[in-house]
Parts: structure tokens; sequence; C-alpha cells
């Protein structure tokens, strides 16, 4: 008889999943599955394995003695089972498909990806970018870079440099005021992207409590490189991560005039799916990765 006839695989996934969610609700979500689909593989296992595996509580499951011994098993199965697909993908090819924020691939990633390729040059790359925490199961990208905490069940996260925020502009723009002096000063100019939380926090670290923000244009424009290019053409003050725009500030195009940095809990992160950990590019990526960046970690 056939393996798919014997095993209740799908009933399995869902097992996983709601183990290590600890909620049937979470599962069904990961899953794109219903809680009353959930719970229905879930039967369907016990009745496979003859005894229950979850205490079923208000708002809430926990694993018995039997799901306690079954879920490092079947974890540890899954793990085993994706990484050999993803080591069958990668012997098809040696591309490596990276998935980035706009502003790090501009800013950081493209300047220095051609030592990644010099020291591996078997490794052809593919770099996409979105704004949005990508899905690996339904994208053919191999790992992510993403802003964030770095708390995303089932990734394997690597913090790779720190999202601090302060303001910038440009020498001439500056030279208008008869140059910027305290943060109060930057007020008097025109402020980009004015609805950013970002702005508060600086402001209110620096001191301002209320900036009176809500007088300039409400912009928008998606990402630091587009704000840094509208400072850099001298059309306002935009708030940045000075790590991505060294190169201008130390070139004189923009102006940090102030030491003062915030960070909101989220910085640059590497991630990939747990399974995927070995697979040889995406661990040469992540090591040339984590070397560079180290300065930026702090």
């Amino acid at each position: 008889m056939k393996m798919s006839r014997q095993m209740p695989l799908n009933a399995l996934r869902v097992f996983e999943a709601a183990a290590r969610l600890s909620s049937f609700t979470k599962a069904g979500d990961e899953l794109g599955m219903t809680q009353t689909a959930v719970s229905y593989q879930i039967k369907l296992l016990e009745d496979h394995v003859g005894e229950p595996l979850f205490f079923r509580r208000t708002r809430q499951v926990a694993l018995t003695e039997a799901g306690e011994r079954l879920a490092p098993k079947i974890a540890q199965g899954f793990s085993i089972l994706e990484e050999a697909l993803a080591a069958l993908r990668a012997d098809a090819g040696q591309l490596l498909h990276i998935d980035s924020t706009a502003t790090f691939a501009q800013q950081w990633l493209t300047r220095y990806l051609g030592r990644f390729q010099l020291k591996h040059p078997n490794i052809a790359v593919r770099l996409s970018t979105s704004p949005y925490l990508i899905d690996f199961t339904s994208t053919q990208a191999d790992v992510g870079i993403r802003f964030g905490k770095g708390k995303w069940p089932g990734l394997r996260v690597h913090r790779i440099m720190r999202m601090d925020f302060t303001p910038v502009l440009s020498p001439r723009l500056a030279a208008t005021i008869g140059g910027v002096h305290e943060p109060a000063d930057l007020l008097r100019l025109s402020i980009i992207s004015a609805t950013d939380p970002w702005w508060k926090q600086w402001f209110a670290a620096a001191g301002i409590d209320d900036p009176d923000l809500g007088r300039f244009p409400p912009n928008e424009l998606g990402t630091q490189s587009f704000d840094a290019g509208m400072a850099i053409a001298g059309q306002g003050v935009a708030i940045v991560n000075p790590k991505h725009f060294q190169d201008e500030i130390e070139g004189g195009r923009l102006y940090q005039p102030f030491s003062l940095t915030c960070n909101d809990g989220r910085d640059y992160w590497l991630v990939y799916p747990e399974g995927r950990r070995n697979i040889p590019k995406i661990r040469d990526f992540r090591n040339w990765l984590l070397e560079e960046l180290a300065p930026f970690y702090e």
C-alpha cells in the first residue's frame, strides 16, 4: 500500500502547526484553513494513533503527554523533508533569489553585492524588492531582507543592521536659514513625509513635544530613498537611517545636523525558512552578509 494511504500526511502538517503555535486558530491562519478544518484533521490523526494529542481548553489548546512525545519528531521530520526538497532545488542551479526592501537594496546591497560574487562566482543573483514580508511557500525567493522586530514564526532570522533614524537635509538648504543650530530650526523648513511617526519620536527625544507637523503636506513617498532624494535636491528635510546614506553624508550631498538618533524597536533582518538553513548558497550568503554588516549591528 502506498505511504499516502497509510500516513495522514495533511493531518501531520496540521498537527505540527497547531503544536508549534499552541492554537488551532493560529494554525488555520498559517495554513489557510478554517478552525473547523484544523479540528477535523487533528481528530483524524488522533483516531489514527488511538489517543488524544491535545487538551481542548477555552481559547487555548495544550499538548497531552502523547502529543508532547509526537510533536518534536513530526517537526524534525518536516524539517528534513523541506531541507531535502530545498537541496534538490539548489542542485538544479546556483541561482540565489534575494527579496529586499527597496531602500536596503539600493543603498547597501547593490553597492556591495559584487564582493559576494567575487567570493562566490558560481552563484548567480536575482534581486527583487517588496515592502512586505514575502510568503516563502508561494514565491521563488530564497531569502528576504526586511525590517521589523524579528519575530516571524517558522523563519530563521539574523539581525543585520540597526534601523536608527535622524533628520538630514541639503547643506545648501540649511544655509538658506543661516544654518541649523538647534532642532527647532528644522521646523522653519519643509518637512518631507511629515506623517512618518519617526518625526514625532525624534522631535520628542530632542525636547520638542509638539512640533505641529500637521501644517506640512501629508506626503507618503514610500521609501527612504525617495525621501533622501528630495532632501538632496533641496526640497526639504528627510528623516532616514544615516547608515544607508553614509556616502552621501560624507560626500557633502546630505547634512546630518545632529548626532541624536532614535530607534523604534525595528531593525533590518535576514530571513529564510528554518528548513533551508543548510542549503549551501543560503549559508554562503548568510555568512558573507553577517561578516560584511558586523559593524552595523550596534
